[in-house]
């Protein structure tokens, strides 16, 4: 986009121009706290008319507010600190928003730019500390440099991966006249890597799979493909997952939907998994909470892969088919093109199949003799709120509930930490996305453990009027600490023991010292009453206190290290599924790949560090009607060394060098002749398990 410049530029200060480029940049709201070196913009913020800043209690909570603000809409979340500590104390905010894909733009101050590299008061290296948990970072050394760092910043945080980005600027670029002729910035590029003939053979994979899996992430949340999968999925009819980051971008109650994949996942789930002939992976990264033992997950799944980064396809499965783009546009071209071409499919077989485990192995928690039930408490207060209420969690047991007994129904209503695994990032970024959209309701969820980390906010949102909802899961322990301390340490409870069940601190009469509504609730009986108070209180903060047992641990779960076939539903009790199909169509699979590999031929190739080339080189290989069996890949000194373990031979080898050779970026190109391999027999054992 191209936003108008005056006629004549304007000299202001560099204070000035940071805060009319983010007003032009879109930016609405600001989460911060000020110091010395950012407190001329400060002293700016004072004659803004459309920029409300929220001042936290805590720099750390600024970040995750502003990740709150950002998941929840889409739109770049902004927080504004000082150098030194004002900046380290980002560090894990920008590291969770980094893990998590979430548009940050976070603007620290520095020292004057004549004093860097004298160890200044709060001089910190600033992009050396944050440069790998950051898209990209400024240096702003010099005040003409902040419209144009400001409009990059933005343009690099929507870009295809999201992620956060850190302008740094020095104090005397702030406090320096500049001329402001006006913000000239661009839209965000989407990398697209695919074309119809990619599209058309992924759709050749699914009208021969019987048994498919739609595994959909948190790239479809943030691609904003929920119309599209949706569409996709009636269409074709085939069965639906939905990780920890992606649920609610699919429907939890449509007949489709199979649940939440990993570690405590649904049976369902990981059996559609663990026993699919094709995965169309949407906007995931195969992470290891979800694929559990990697060599025997999905052991006899082909791979489609969609992502909009080309660096996570085939970065931990190989991809099959590789498609990089926007998981909604691609979505939505394979809809188009399957329906143009009148394909039929039918998985009605396999979907009951999944929806008899579904029936069978839903989650037995129990209603304990006298108290609370965690997971009771989250079931009947997700039936209790509002439709479009939005939840945001903690990392914990908490967490792993929620996202068993809520029902999301619509994309970014879960707003939680997944990859970092970030205790205390529930209630300030409720706080952000409470700021982002004042109409909707919204619960955090958090744990005893992760609320003391972070309630210093509730002051925040009591003096800027911030209605938030808390529900402290209060077991007086750490949690999941105790679980695993219970399942694997002898249950020897070593420093996971909080008292705060009738000991201290009192969250009643903490919420209330913040001038919050405190509540609690010990009984079945309780909760109705107690979460419809909560409920009908829309001015303030509330806090309600469930006290619920520390035994209760959450299940389902697969053991650390183990495959997901291994998958418990409670203590020593697993679900009796039949894995001999997958197991036969392994073996034969690896046994024919032994007869094409008599004489298995491998490519070498030298190439440009390009994030793109090997999407490219994979999608070539499909081309010449070959397949990759594995695939490694070196990067050093700005060239990448791959080399392709081919599953035939022949004169195709010899095409699909001339084809590798023609492609930008590759230096080097030859054929490798190899002797048969002992590789395929441990690839029997590691699928089979």
């Amino acid at each position: 986009m191209v936003v108008p410049s005056p006629r004549y530029a304007e000299r202001i200060t560099g204070a000035q121009a940071l805060l009319r480029s983010l007003e032009l940049a879109g930016t609405e709201v600001i989460f911060g706290l000020p110091g010395g070196a950012i407190l001329p913009a400060y002293d700016a913020l004072v004659d803004s008319k459309t920029l409300r800043h929220v001042l936290v209690r805590h720099e750390q909570c600024a970040g995750h507010a502003a990740r709150g603000y950002a998941q929840a809409t889409g739109r770049v979340g902004v927080c504004l600190v000082t150098s030194g500590p004002g900046a380290t104390n980002l560090v894990t905010p920008l590291a969770d928003a980094y893990r998590d894909s979430i548009p940050i733009v976070a603007i620290t101050g520095q020292v004057p730019s004549t004093a860097i590299g004298t160890d200044a008061f709060q001089e910190i290296d600033v992009l050396g500390i944050t440069l790998p948990i950051t898209k990209h970072g400024f240096a702003v050394t010099d005040a003409e440099q902040i419209p144009a760092a400001i409009a990059d910043a933005f343009r690099i945080a929507r870009a295809g991966r999201p992620g956060p980005v850190v302008v740094d600027v020095c104090k005397d670029a702030l406090l320096a006249a500049t001329p402001f002729p006006g913000l000239l910035g661009s839209a965000p590029q989407t990398p697209t890597i695919y074309d119809e003939e990619l599209l058309r053979s992924a759709l050749k994979l699914l009208s021969s799979a019987s048994r498919p899996v739609l595994y959909v992430g948190g790239g479809a949340v943030l691609g904003d493909a929920a119309p599209e999968l949706l569409r996709f999925a009636e269409h074709t009819g085939i069965p639906v997952v939905t990780t920890l980051m992606g649920l609610g971008v699919f429907p939890d109650s449509h007949p489709l939907h199979m649940g939440m994949p990993g570690m405590h996942g649904s049976v369902a789930a990981v059996g559609a998994l663990q026993q699919a002939d094709l995965l169309i992976a949407v906007g995931v990264r195969f992470d290891d909470r979800v694929t559990g033992q990697l060599s025997t997950f999905a052991p006899g799944a082909q791979v489609i892969h969609i992502d909009i980064d080309a660096t996570e396809v085939s970065r931990v499965r190989h991809a099959d088919v590789p498609l990089v783009g926007n998981c909604k546009q691609v979505l939505g071209e394979l809809h188009r093109l399957s329906a143009a071409e009148d394909l039929r499919y039918d998985f009605t077989a396999w979907t009951r199949i999944l929806q008899g485990y579904q029936k069978t192995y839903r989650p037995a928690y129990e209603q304990p003799a006298e108290g609370l039930s965690a997971p009771r408490v989250l079931r009947r207060l997700s039936e209790l709120a509002a439709p479009e209420a939005i939840y945001v969690t903690g990392v914990g047991q908490h967490q792993m509930w929620a996202a068993q007994c809520i029902g999301f129904e619509r994309p970014r209503s879960l707003i939680t930490s997944g990859g970092l695994g970030t205790m205390g990032v529930a209630v300030p970024a409720a706080m952000g996305a409470k700021m982002a959209l004042p109409e909707r309701e919204v619960w955090a969820i958090d744990g005893d453990g992760c609320f003391q980390m972070t309630h210093q906010e509730l002051a925040t949102c009591v003096a800027e009027r911030i209605p938030i909802k808390i529900a402290v899961i209060n077991n007086g322990s750490y949690g999941m600490v105790r679980q695993w301390q219970n399942l694997f340490y002898d249950q020897r409870y070593s420093q996971s023991e909080l008292n705060t069940v009738g000991s201290a601190p009192d969250f009643v009469r903490l919420a209330e010292a913040y001038g919050c509504v405190g509540l609690r609730c010990t009984t079945i009986d309780e909760l109705d009453d107690v979460v419809r108070r909560a409920l009908e209180i829309t001015d303030t903060p509330v806090v309600i206190d469930f006290q619920v047992p520390a035994s209760e641990m959450v299940w389902p779960m697969i053991e650390p290290g183990v495959s997901n076939d291994d998958i418990a539903i409670a203590r020593g009790m697993s679900p009796c599924w039949d894995t001999s199909i997958v197991r036969e169509e392994v073996i034969a699979r690896n046994a024919s790949n032994k007869l094409a590999c008599a004489s298995p031929r491998a490519v070498f190739l030298v190439t440009r560090d390009t994030p793109y080339v090997v999407p490219r080189v994979t999608a070539t290989v499909r081309r010449c009607g070959l397949t990759i069996d594995r695939m490694s890949l070196e990067s050093r000194s700005g060239r990448q060394y791959l080399e392709l373990f081919l599953k035939s031979s022949g004169d195709r080898v010899e095409s699909l060098m001339d084809s590798l050779r023609n492609l930008a970026d590759v230096l080097e190109c030859k054929a490798i002749e190899q002797e048969e391999s002992h590789e395929y027999e441990r690839l029997d054992h590691d699928a089979i398990g």
